[in-house]
């Protein structure tokens, strides 16, 4: 492991955190409806034939669904200027929620067009449903929503299918691919509106931007993985079936830089391809050169780290996440790490005895067994820099452990808590989705503000969700029903 440096004399030489554009939440919802919403707009300004109020709600839901269709693939949580500000976490949950809604919006849009008929007439309805679904005319519609329906509906069942994460991926972007092609296609043959004209044109300009957002994600980012690489310096095994891989740039790279706490994609060999990559929290300061990560053998890509020889080529495509100190500014911190939740816990750790923060830190860690504990007396020798009280909780008592026993429940997060102003504390969080939950409704409930606590997932799979989580939910669903209210008052135009 190459030795850290923390002497403030050889900070010029050093990576600096990086501050990129990020636009705020409002203006991000904001736009989101705007853009889903536009052509349906420039439909309504349209002189049309006079078609029934359903038809025109029909016309509404397959115009705004297609324009959503596309911004899925900007909600990806790669792009700094939608998740900068809001973190992966938020975008990536709103990333699912609006895939439901887009298939929700384009299995209407058919059933919306017969509803009239089928009213009159429920075997006529009936025919001409089958109709739209059969002729060689509507078949490009009828390919975009089968790809949609299998993508979200293995998107949804992806823990549980019995596929490598790396063809998950792949799969995940060809059927998006398939799926906004042929509904692009599908609006511009048989769209009323889409025909020609300005909402046309728009067609153009969505596809174009799609291509060009895939060309960025998986061509412009290839380039980079192998234009910058990378080089493994160092593998050290510091608990049960984790390590930390010390990472160092095969060139010099000065533009490169983070924030402790954010995380990277990281590639590895001969696969440095960003369909092969995996998320991992940068365990290190931005004050030492190179990258620490901590990684817990916990599927087919990590259960091979360990055995990575040093000199290996690696692949970064970072930094991201918005797990920092720099974006939530406080007199206190409050650092709650649970398994291989350690890693950007370690690196805002790392950071601030780099910097010799001034500021009282408190640290939980919780383990699973002793044995998973990791850094302890990189973390006990911490404490000779920071002002920093260490709880150490193992939930089994195995006979070598002679500290406490148990998880980070009120009872302790209270005690951590002790002496530091509410108010001016600011709490990070991270671990499994369960911990987290319970962690941060424990921490509401002693008091700590809603805003003062920030955490971040390892997976965005179901699970508990904390009261954090629903008033996200409720957030979305203003998003939605906004979208929803302006498609009514444009139909009924």
């Amino acid at each position: 492991m190459v030795e850290r440096n923390d002497a403030v004399n050889h900070k010029d030489a050093m990576k600096t955190a990086r501050h990129p554009k990020r636009m705020p939440g409002v203006a991000l919802a904001a736009a989101y409806v705007v853009f889903c919403a536009l052509p349906a707009a420039l439909a309504a300004a349209r002189t049309t034939a006079p078609l029934d109020p359903w038809e025109r709600t029909a016309a509404a839901l397959g115009l705004a669904g297609l324009a959503a269709m596309a911004v899925q693939f900007v909600t990806s949580g790669r792009f700094q200027i939608v998740s900068g500000h809001l973190g992966i976490d938020k975008i990536m949950a709103f990333h699912k929620v609006a895939a439901r809604w887009v298939l929700l919006a384009l299995l209407l849009h058919p059933l919306f067009y017969v509803l009239p008929t089928w009213l009159e007439d429920p075997d006529l309805g009936l025919e001409r449903l089958v109709a739209y679904l059969t002729l060689p005319h509507y078949r490009s519609g009828v390919v975009a929503l089968l790809a949609l329906s299998v993508l979200v509906v293995t998107a949804i069942l992806r823990e549980w299918l019995p596929w490598r994460y790396e063809f998950w991926r792949g799969s995940h972007l060809v059927l998006g691919m398939i799926a906004v092609g042929a509904a692009l296609h599908h609006a511009v043959a048989v769209g009323r509106f889409s025909a020609a004209g300005p909402v046309q044109a728009l067609w153009w300009v969505v596809g174009a931007g799609v291509l060009a957002v895939v060309a960025v994600l998986y061509g412009w980012r290839w380039f980079l993985l192998r234009r910058r690489p990378w080089r493994l310096t160092s593998v050290a095994k510091v608990a049960d079936r984790m390590w930390e891989l010390d990472l160092q740039p095969a060139h010099e790279n000065p533009a490169w830089g983070y924030e402790a706490g954010q995380f990277v994609w990281m590639t590895e060999g001969r696969r440095r391809f960003p369909l092969f990559d995996h998320p991992f929290s940068i365990a290190d300061s931005p004050l030492r050169p190179g990258l620490s990560l901590i990684v817990k053998e916990a599927g087919d890509f990590t259960n091979r780290v360990g055995k990575l020889a040093p000199g290996t080529a690696i692949g970064i495509d970072g930094p991201y996440g918005d797990f920092t100190l720099d974006s939530h500014q406080a007199r206190s911190v409050l650092l709650l790490a649970g398994g291989v939740g350690i890693a950007p816990i370690m690196g805002l750790l790392r950071d601030m005895v780099a910097r010799r923060d001034p500021r009282p830190v408190r640290l939980g860690y919780a383990v699973g067994r002793p044995a998973n504990f990791a850094c302890l007396p990189e973390i006990e020798a911490a404490s000779a820099v920071l002002d920093l009280q260490i709880m150490l909780l193992s939930e089994k008592n195995e006979e070598a452990w002679t500290g406490p026993v148990g998880r980070l429940d009120r009872g302790r997060l209270a005690e951590l808590l002790e002496g530091l102003g509410l108010q001016e504390t600011v709490a990070l969080i991270c671990g499994p989705g369960p911990m987290t939950t319970s962690v941060s409704n424990a921490l509401l409930e002693l008091g700590l503000p809603m805003k003062n606590i920030v955490y971040e997932r390892f997976d965005y799979g179901s699970g508990p969700a904390s009261r954090q989580d629903r008033r996200r939910s409720l957030q979305f669903a203003a998003i939605g029903l906004a979208l929803a209210l302006t498609l009514f008052i444009l139909s009924a135009l």
